[in-house]
């Protein structure tokens, strides 16, 4: 299970929250990755991972970080449960599988042309990451704001403990946090905005803007 808050700002807040964490001596900064992510939907419609009994997102993930040559990809399948929102964090499903980066072009022939699943949508975001033997906590810039997530990563305590002491940490309010996905998220504010919604949401794109 992945044990996760997720709170939503606008552009301008980017640096300040990069900032904020790098003054916490104690989580040690893994670097800044541009990744590409797209989301693949099971190839028969009764079975769609998008329908609210299944609610789940297939994921085909690549990361490359700024200034070197280092490179990674995974699969992911994340699925929310009917105890997802239980809680005061949220609680969902996730099984992750890496693979070598020179194995996507042989990934996604399989993945499109012989299971034939269906390419939904894809967004793209730069990601930094903060961490320690308890925590995970990351800063997300995408074409229509800025993310921060903090993931319970401890063995030893509680989800809830783990994330609550950072959510104190860095002076937040649950009242403030975002309990959906980046698509929900965006299409919401496509929707508020009325602002076309986009398939692939990259940068460059007419985007909504989270104002506050």
């Amino acid at each position: 299970m992945e044990s996760e808050i997720r709170f939503y700002y606008p552009d301008s807040k980017y640096e300040k929250l990069n900032n904020l964490l790098r003054s916490h001596s104690e989580l040690n900064y893994e670097g800044c990755f541009h990744e590409l992510t797209v989301q693949y939907d099971h190839p028969v419609e009764e079975q769609s991972f998008y329908n609210k009994q299944i609610d789940g997102r297939f994921r085909v993930r690549t990361s490359k970080e700024i200034n070197t040559n280092y490179t990674k990809a995974k699969i992911s399948w994340k699925k929310r449960n009917v105890e997802t929102f239980d809680g005061i964090i949220n609680n969902e499903e996730e099984v992750e599988l890496d693979f070598k980066y020179d194995e996507l072009d042989n990934l996604i022939f399989l993945l499109e042309n012989v299971i034939k699943m269906k390419r939904i949508e894809s967004y793209e975001r730069y990601r930094n990451i903060f961490s320690n033997k308890d925590i995970e906590i990351v800063v997300d810039k995408y074409p229509f704001g800025v993310a921060l997530e903090i993931e319970n990563k401890s063995n030893e305590k509680s989800p809830e403990e783990t994330i609550m002491f950072w959510v104190n940490k860095l002076g937040l309010s649950l009242n403030n946090s975002f309990r959906l996905s980046w698509d929900d998220k965006y299409t919401e504010l496509c929707k508020e905005q009325k602002i076309k919604i986009f398939k692939n949401v990259t940068f460059g794109l007419p985007m909504p803007k989270i104002i506050n």
